[in-house]
């Protein structure tokens, strides 16, 4: 069980790293830069997206086995808040991933500001997970 939860730590660490950058390229794509910049931020958010999907699958595999296989926090409040958590998180990241398709077709509506305050999102969501993991509230 401990390399389970091992793997399901690196890869929720990994997942996050692309969740926190992602919105952080729609702040540049948003300020209007050169058509060639323009390019080049697309490439990057197209691939990030591609490989931050890649590890939230293994994140929530192995977090769904952890969870059924070995009813860790099954019937526990704070379990039942923190799937609530991951719920948004996927939600999130299908957002995330709306907008890069926005971006891709130059239909953003939205300004570098609105993705800056989007880029807090998921930072609060991990800060109550951590919560609802380690000091299980209720």
């Amino acid at each position: 069980m401990l390399w389970i939860k091992t793997f399901h730590v690196l890869f929720v660490i990994s997942w996050f790293a692309g969740l926190f950058y992602l919105p952080r390229i729609y702040v540049n794509l948003a300020q209007h830069n050169s058509p060639d910049t323009h390019t080049r931020l697309i490439g990057m958010a197209g691939r990030l997206f591609r490989f931050m999907t890649i590890l939230a699958i293994p994140a929530v595999v192995l977090g769904l086995w952890l969870y059924l296989g070995y009813g860790l926090g099954r019937g526990q409040g704070w379990m039942h808040a923190k799937l609530g958590l991951v719920v948004l998180l996927l939600a999130y990241h299908g957002v995330c991933y709306r907008y890069l398709q926005l971006f891709q077709q130059n239909r953003n509506s939205h300004s570098e500001k609105f993705y800056r305050w989007f880029n807090e999102i998921p930072v609060l969501l991990l800060t109550l997970v951590l919560i609802m993991v380690f000091i299980r509230p209720f």
